[in-house]
């Protein structure tokens, strides 16, 4: 068990550039568990619609300059069937928590994609649910839940949310859906408002007392119709350092290189999958939709972040050294092998 002042002090080692010893150590322990395979799921934001007021967040209920769109099951499965074609075996379907998708159409579309691509994963994100409702999408096939933490700290949870929304909530969901059998994904933000590196080692604290099977960890970035909307962006060293702490600290993890950090700097998912990541999500949303997901300002969703250049980004794969993967890529935990 590594500590939390041990954390801190790593973390202030390399909060202005990343050591190129811990970078190799990430890269060491990922090749010893996954070898050289990045995995490539195709993503599909189908909803930007969401109940809740996350004061970092571009698509809050209380932004009123959103542009608001919801995809049909049929271009859900549209979206599926493109991926299908050009090779994916894992669908990861996201969006806010919009009340207008009930339990009872979530199931259908995760039935009718696993039905229709049995040897595929299906991923869900789509924030805090009852046990109920889990267990109903498990029961329908879906395989795996990211629910990022945002940040393992209470008070620095309130800066970040609403009164409504508790952090012991979404730490109680990620624990009821490892209960149920997902594989599951946290995660946080790293430059935050308010955040402190004590706050970052309560983060990796937490990660290691969950032992999940996924882990997100991107940067924070500013959308300008939020309150944090003239707040400056999260480090690249410190979100890099870590993203290489998360691969030591859970070698068998999935771990993506995040949109956000190609945003932050156009070496960003290269350098993610220097310090350990595995991961890459392209995107398979309808094309006139991608600009109205915007979490931050200035989101990739063309180029190699879209799934139609899938060749393209495969090369990007390549020549960083890796080996682009669309098999399933299941976690490597023991109970998931």
């Amino acid at each position: 068990m590594i500590t939390k002042n041990e954390f801190i002090s790593i973390l202030e080692e390399n909060k202005n550039q990343i050591s190129p010893l811990l970078m190799e150590k990430a890269d060491v322990i990922r090749r010893e568990n996954y070898g050289e395979s990045v995995y490539l799921r195709g993503l599909i934001e189908f909803t930007n619609y969401c109940k809740n007021n996350c004061y970092y967040c571009g698509i809050r209920a209380g932004n009123k300059k959103a542009k608001r769109y919801r995809l049909t099951r049929e271009e859900i499965l549209s979206c599926c069937a493109a991926g299908n074609a050009l090779g994916f075996q894992t669908f990861v379907l996201q969006g806010g928590e919009d009340p207008w998708f009930s339990d009872r159409e979530i199931c259908e579309i995760v039935w009718t994609i696993k039905s229709r691509y049995p040897t595929s994963a299906v991923t869900l994100s789509i924030g805090e649910k009852s046990r109920e409702s889990y267990q109903a999408y498990h029961n329908a096939g879906a395989d795996r839940y990211l629910l990022r933490h945002e940040t393992a700290t209470e008070d620095h949870y309130k800066k970040l949310h609403p009164e409504n929304m508790l952090l012991q909530n979404r730490k109680k969901c990620l624990y009821t859906l490892k209960e149920i059998g997902f594989q599951v994904g946290a995660g946080c933000m790293v430059g935050s408002p308010g955040q402190t590196l004590a706050h970052l080692a309560e983060d990796l604290c937490f990660l290691q007392e969950l032992q999940p099977q996924m882990v997100g960890i991107g940067p924070f970035l500013p959308h300008i119709d939020t309150p944090f909307g003239k707040e400056k962006a999260g480090s690249l060293s410190l979100t890099l350092t870590m993203v290489a702490l998360t691969r030591i600290l859970l070698p068998k993890v999935l771990l993506p290189s995040t949109t956000a950090l190609g945003t932050l700097t156009p070496e960003g998912r290269k350098l993610g999958l220097k310090c350990g990541a595995n991961v890459v999500m392209p995107n398979l949303s309808p094309p006139e939709h991608r600009k109205d997901y915007t979490l931050y300002n200035n989101k990739l969703c063309t180029g190699n972040e879209a799934a139609e250049a899938v060749q393209s980004l495969c090369e990007e794969i390549k020549m960083t050294g890796y080996l682009p993967d669309f098999s399933r890529g299941d976690s490597k935990m023991e109970k998931f092998i």
